[in-house]
């Protein structure tokens, strides 16, 4: 397809992209009232709605979902005959954590090394940006019928916008919907996501005394809280390779897709020199065909202000990524019993399921996915490479429940160099660029292909 310019036009459109981008990574929209105020979540939202109704959407508005997150919705109607295409993105980000592990401050888009850094510049502002670029660039020249959704509260995983596609499955009916919050295996490889780790959650609480008492009157036969729930977390990996072992699960899926390479994966995750991976297979096996277990968080005593005294109780936040073809509420439960099982000298345990979302496998032989392959090979010069995540997006799930006919197509600009959910989240601007090109020139091809 000829590229009457466009290429020129998203180059020109760079510098505002980067000033948009600045805007929106400058509003702290972590959808998480105990740290940030709600009223900074709105303000991005009503950024969005006012960038996407001058990019030449109608009806664009802000409703209030489940959670009490504001998701932004817009919508233009397609030329007679033409496919309509869904949108997804979302504007609130994770919280920065460390603040001093940031090397610029988390909410002020910085410049360096040819990176743009701040917290939400790739996930998922830096698709927002990439969105309205594509649509720029277009103009009055879109071939197909939009619809628009940016939701307010992925981050959290609270469920609002899950609850209201099912109460107002009417807003979102399309024939393809992209969902721009992954991203390419490497920069300069187009790549699209075809399967997503689900994930169960829970808090695990171990109680062994009516209250603290002194380690030297006391320690030894009083039973140590804190060593108790240590031990049972420590039964959920094997103690040679580290891989995920929870009975009842199957920890021995394999992965029949694009691998990733071990050194590229310790690069992209920072893996200290002389520290082994974990678990066993290959990279792409552990990944996204097996379950893996990480222990996000513990309450203890701190080091700091620490006495000598016996924990009375203690309590660990476990999260279970999951690959598809296993249950969540399955995984959940086992996990559950794994701990329970696992726990020493009578102690007391009580396990709260906390979030579940269940893997996704998306079917890649329709037309959505032959006008991507053919848009990302025109801008990448190679073809379009399918690869899984770890993450989930529950709301894919939904959506394939409320439109089986629809093709779901993930991707974006969030490449493994980005660090998202990490300090020193950063964007290649590259990506921006040559994601919207590959995004005008889908929307052309799939509206093309409707009319062949």
């Amino acid at each position: 397809m000829a590229d009457d310019g466009l290429t020129a036009r998203i180059s020109g459109l760079m510098a505002r992209a980067k000033a948009d981008l600045t805007e929106l990574v400058s509003i702290p929209s972590v959808a998480d009232p105990r740290q940030y105020p709600p009223e900074e979540c709105r303000r991005a939202a009503q950024w969005v709605a006012d960038a996407f109704s001058a990019a030449g959407l109608s009806d664009v508005r802000l409703v209030e979902t489940p959670d009490g997150s504001h998701a932004v919705l817009g919508h233009r109607p397609p030329p007679p005959g033409a496919p309509t295409v869904l949108l997804y993105c979302h504007y609130d980000v994770q919280p920065p954590l460390d603040d001093a592990a940031w090397t610029t401050p988390p909410f002020t888009l910085t410049e360096r090394d040819g990176r743009w850094y701040g917290r939400g510049t790739a996930d998922c502002k830096g698709n927002i940006v990439m969105h309205l670029t594509a649509l720029r660039a277009l103009g009055d020249d879109i071939p197909v019928g939009l619809r628009f959704v940016a939701e307010g509260s992925e981050e959290q995983g609270t469920g609002g916008l899950e609850r209201y596609v099912t109460e107002h499955p009417e807003e979102f009916v399309a024939d393809a919907l992209l969902v721009c919050d992954t991203g390419n295996a490497a920069v300069g490889v187009g790549t699209a996501t075809t399967t997503l780790r689900g994930l169960a959650n829970v808090v695990v609480t171990v109680d062994t005394l009516q209250g603290e008492v002194h380690s030297g009157m006391f320690g030894g036969p009083a039973p140590d809280a804190l060593a108790a729930l240590v031990q049972m977390l420590s039964t959920l990996r094997d103690p040679q390779t580290g891989a995920t072992r929870i009975e009842g699960l199957d920890c021995e899926g394999v992965w029949d897709g694009v691998g990733y390479d071990e050194q590229q994966f310790r690069a992209d995750a920072g893996v200290l020199d002389g520290v082994r991976l974990t678990g066993t297979g290959t990279v792409a096996d552990r990944l996204w065909a097996r379950p893996a277990v990480t222990v996000l968080g513990i309450d203890c005593p701190p080091v700091v202000g620490s006495a000598a005294a016996v924990p009375a109780t203690a309590r660990a936040r476990v999260s279970l990524r999951i690959p598809p073809g296993m249950s969540a509420p399955a995984a959940s439960a086992a996990l559950a019993e794994h701990l329970d099982t696992a726990a020493p000298w009578g102690v007391r345990v009580s396990i709260e399921s906390e979030s579940s979302g269940s893997p996704f496998r998306a079917a890649t032989d329709g037309p959505a996915y032959a006008a991507l392959g053919d848009a990302m090979s025109e801008v990448y010069g190679r073809p379009l490479a399918f690869l899984g995540q770890g993450g989930s997006i529950p709301l894919c799930n939904v959506l394939a429940e409320q439109y089986p006919r629809a093709e779901i197509i993930l991707m974006g600009v969030e490449e493994p160099r980005c660090l998202i959910h990490a300090p020193n989240e950063s964007v290649d601007p590259t990506e921006i660029e040559h994601m919207a090109q590959v995004e005008a020139l889908f929307l052309r091809n799939y509206a093309a292909a409707h009319r062949g």
